[in-house]
């Protein structure tokens, strides 16, 4: 079991990877860039899980850290990868609003998370409960990437984001999810990437790259 003052100090290490990760996957453009983010937020992700099993020696949580770690740093990053693999030169998001605008929205949608999350932090005040907001922040930066990616990948990237950040307030609200609940919730999301690399795979050999979303409703005749 973890000493109070180690748990905290670790679990705020993790939180503030997990939440710089999710900024950098905003500011940054190139795709390549942004699975590389991903990837350090599933392993942030996973870290968070796993400190609070050894601190609440529950070994289930620690069980489903392993997953974590293995699903979300391991195999979507490697499926992502391949899936923006083949093209000669790194592929952008191309976002509506630039990068010092979304790093603005960042940090005022942390502060709003702050805020909102404040009365809830307040009603069990412990080291778990104070990094609730990062959760929050990472959920509300999701779904601003969702709102200005145009990329179809960069789309999925964003609801990757918005996934973890969802399941971070799991952990941190309730202390984890049942096993079974987030194996579902992982099996739902191998099988979107997957649909993902397949997509893509296809419009690479018919247009020569992946299109971005505006290009893709003009196939809808």
């Amino acid at each position: 079991m973890l000493s109070d003052t180690l748990f905290t100090k670790l679990l705020d290490l993790c939180c503030g990877a997990f939440l710089l990760a999710a900024v950098v996957m905003l500011w940054r453009r190139e795709l390549a860039a942004e699975v590389r983010a991903f990837t350090l937020q599933g392993v942030a992700l996973a870290g968070v899980a796993a400190l609070i099993g050894l601190h609440e020696t529950r070994w289930d949580l620690v069980s489903v850290s392993v997953g974590i770690g293995l699903l979300r740093a391991g195999a979507l990053p490697y499926l992502l990868r391949r899936a923006l693999s083949g093209s000669g030169t790194p592929e952008e998001t191309q976002p509506l609003v630039n990068g010092a605008g979304s790093l603005l929205t960042a940090a005022a949608l942390t502060l709003l998370a702050y805020v909102v999350a404040r009365p809830l932090v307040a009603l069990n005040p412990n080291p778990v409960t104070r990094a609730l907001p990062v959760g929050l922040a990472v959920v509300l930066i999701g779904f601003f990437v969702l709102a200005t990616r145009r990329h179809a990948a960069a789309q999925v990237i964003g609801f990757l984001l918005l996934d973890n950040g969802i399941t971070a307030i799991a952990f941190l609200a309730a202390s984890g999810v049942p096993l079974i609940v987030e194996l579902g919730v992982s099996f739902d999301l191998l099988l979107a990437v997957l649909v993902l690399h397949i997509l893509t795979r296809r419009m690479r050999d018919a247009f020569g790259s992946a299109a971005r979303i505006d290009d893709l409703q003009g196939l809808h005749d």
